[in-house]
């Protein structure tokens, strides 16, 4: 029976989580940039399992349109009457030679290699329960052992005695036991508790009247089986995850300026010899190459950042590639579909969106380049726009090798500029400026003798 050969797992994620103060699901709340579900069922989907199921119950719609993929097989809990309610919705779906793993949507760092030691000690005579010893396990079901150290029960908090209570070793919830005996067991629950509900745990006591063992193994760290009622709770466990995250980065050879202020949701690839500043956020898929440096108050999503690439601070990157050697920022935003050939400068408060920027190409201050094919070494003054849109539709603008902007120009797309071209500072370009030419629109200059500036109204 050990193994993941005739493995099925069930996912209790029914909980209305009322402590969160939230319309969205508990299961739904993010941690990481990701739903604490979607933590578990990655854990899950690691075990290989036969059948994965979840049982769902408040904002049930709301959970399927968000996790759905079509392997899930979904439960639902029409009534929240406890954890052994809630798998008895799902067992009947489940062969009686299955070996049956149960968790919890809201416990979302449990480990695959915890599971796997876990699931190792299921046979026919044995069914296998995770616990963890706490300093404060007040809130918690208590191990009750006899003499020899054998489980015996669970007690909850709410029904455990003085004596009970000193236990520190508590119960996690998750298990693993032949589904058959756990179909029996279900069908003797009672609801004679403090809180009227139908306990899971009590099959634990019914497991030892049957002369099955009760055998027990731990997880790596306490953090691996808390489970999230809380925004309290929910912050708590994000710091420890990016704490972990940011000790991986650092044993892969990354230099963090501060280990608790970074901030990785979702797969973060390095380099070597990377540095990366203060309160930095990377979102979706991110990679960064050698040597790359990045500032203070950065936010990366879903970018490729070549080697010796500088992010200066405040910058925000999304669905852009930054060729190798650039230097970008302070304050730059680069949207998506803007592609850095490599060399380039870009600026003090400059946006880009679905551009390619040639090599060795500068675009230094105060500037908007939106749906642009710029070639290399080009400069663009300070101030200037392509103005792509014309109130419908999105216009391109070509700008080849080695021309240059005056400054405050105005490129009105489509339009094109030709290699080496110049364009004269406060230009509105209308029509394709010649390549090696100066392009300038003229105005003459004019002053308005005697006229003086408006003054405040006094009354």
């Amino acid at each position: 029976m050990s193994g993941t050969s005739h493995l099925s797992i069930v996912i209790l994620a029914a909980g209305q989580g009322s402590r969160m103060k939230s319309a969205l699901p508990k299961v739904l709340h993010p941690l990481a940039g990701k739903p604490l579900l979607q933590h578990v069922l990655a854990s899950a989907r690691q075990l290989s399992p036969k059948e994965l199921m979840v049982v769902y119950g408040h904002g049930g719609d709301q959970v399927r349109s968000v996790i759905d993929d079509g392997s899930i097989l979904w439960t639902e809990q029409k009534e929240q009457k406890g954890t052994g309610h809630a798998v008895q919705q799902a067992i009947p779906e489940i062969g009686d030679d299955r070996c049956v793993l149960i968790l919890y949507g809201d416990v979302p760092l449990i480990s695959t290699a915890t599971l796997v030691e876990l699931i190792k000690q299921v046979t026919e005579t044995q069914m296998a329960l995770l616990t963890v010893h706490l300093e404060n396990p007040t809130g918690y079901g208590r191990i009750v052992r006899d003499n020899h150290s054998k489980v015996q029960s669970i007690v909850e908090d709410k029904d455990a005695n003085d004596g009970q209570r000193e236990i520190d070793e508590i119960n996690t919830g998750i298990l693993a036991v032949q589904a058959g005996k756990l179909k029996s067991w279900l069908g003797q629950l009672k609801n004679n508790n403090a809180q009227g509900e139908y306990y899971l745990t009590d099959i634990i006591a019914m497991a030892v009247n049957d002369g099955i063992e009760v055998v027990t193994s731990h997880p790596s760290c306490e953090e691996e089986v808390m489970g999230i009622n809380s925004r309290g709770q929910l912050a708590e466990l994000e710091r420890f995850y990016q704490r972990r995250q940011a000790e991986k980065l650092m044993a892969e050879g990354v230099s963090l300026a501060d280990p608790n202020r970074i901030d990785i949701r979702g797969k973060l690839t390095v380099g070597r010899d990377i540095f990366i500043d203060a309160n930095v956020i990377f979102e979706g898929e991110v990679s960064l190459g050698d040597n790359v440096r990045i500032g203070a108050n950065c936010h990366i999503s879903n970018s490729k950042i070549e080697a010796g690439v500088e992010i200066l601070p405040m910058c925000v990157i999304e669905n852009a590639l930054v060729g190798k050697a650039a230097r970008v920022g302070p304050f730059s935003r680069l949207r998506p579909g803007a592609n850095l050939a490599g060399g380039n400068h870009i600026g003090n408060f400059v946006e880009i969106k679905n551009s390619n920027i040639g090599q060795g190409s500068k675009v230094n201050h105060l500037t908007y380049i939106g749906d642009t094919d710029m070639g290399s070494g080009v400069n663009i003054g300070a101030g200037t726009i392509t103005a792509n849109y014309d109130g419908a539709n999105k216009h391109r603008t070509i700008i080849e090798d080695n021309a240059s902007t005056g400054s405050n120009s105005v490129l009105v797309a489509p339009i094109k500029i030709g290699r080496g071209a110049t364009i004269g500072a406060g230009t509105v370009l209308r029509k394709e400026a010649p390549a090696g030419e100066l392009t300038l629109s003229v105005v003459k200059q004019k002053t308005i003798e005697g006229w003086k500036r408006p003054t405040k109204n006094r009354t």
